[in-house]
């Protein structure tokens, strides 16, 4: 009786871990990023044209979040891999640099989410 129910109460845990992740996520997404990407998901009420996008820049790895499309003039995050904040582009002003360096040199590596998956 008590490995039954220990194998009980362990697939029950199993379960409720792996079922947290309610978007489709690209593997081998920091797991601060998926949390952030789960959020939008559930409270942003412009999702339509939001997409996260994975780039190597300034010697580490970025994310960029890119607000849906119904909002006019957004910014869009760029995140490290800690969920920090590393600076935003577009805007009002149109910004095109973090910490002074042209984003355009960033290399593009992967979209790991976009609304429309």
């Amino acid at each position: 009786m008590k490995t039954t129910y220990s194998l009980l109460l362990a697939t029950s845990l199993l379960f409720t871990f792996t079922a947290c992740d309610k978007t489709d996520v690209a593997k081998g997404t920091p797991s601060c990023i998926r949390q952030r990407i789960n959020k939008v998901t559930e409270e942003s009420p412009c999702k339509e044209g939001a997409s996260v996008r994975e780039y190597f820049f300034q010697g580490k790895t970025v994310y960029l979040f890119i607000p849906g499309s119904c909002i006019a003039d957004a910014s869009s995050e760029v995140l490290d891999e800690d969920c920090n904040t590393v600076g935003y582009l577009g805007g009002l002003w149109g910004n095109t640099q973090v910490n002074g360096l042209d984003f355009s040199t960033a290399e593009f590596k992967r979209t790991i989410w976009n609304s429309s998956r």
